[in-house]
């Protein structure tokens, strides 16, 4: 198991619900190369409304129903993790924000395994 204390960078990448990598949800791409990475965790995040660099507002309200609201992915871990994994954002984000900053770590603690 992953041990995960004090100083950390925190990554977060703001993409639609609907953005693909080869068919597939890229947020879901981002979460699954997170974890081949060896990454502390990632988890997604969808949003009700927003926009992004177009302006365009996509929302849940239902008199304007959007098919592409924003999702967001946050990873944290070590810095050289984070900054190792970098270049595979790079490649996944065509369109979208990636953010970094730092962060603490308080407590990170997984599920018991069962015997």
């Amino acid at each position: 198991m992953t041990r995960l204390t004090g100083r950390a960078l925190r990554v977060t990448v703001f993409v639609g619900e609907t953005d693909l990598w080869q068919h597939k949800p890229l947020y879901s791409q981002i979460v699954g190369r997170a974890r081949e990475a060896g990454l502390a965790g990632a988890s997604v995040f969808r949003g009700i409304e927003g926009f992004g660099a177009s302006s365009l507002i996509h929302t849940q309200r239902l008199l304007s129903l959007s098919e592409d609201l924003p999702v967001a992915v946050v990873i944290v871990d070590t810095e050289e993790k984070i900054r190792a994994f970098l270049p595979q954002l790079d490649e996944l984000v065509g369109e979208g924000l990636v953010i970094l900053d730092e962060c603490e770590v308080i407590r990170y603690v997984g599920r018991a395994e069962s015997a």
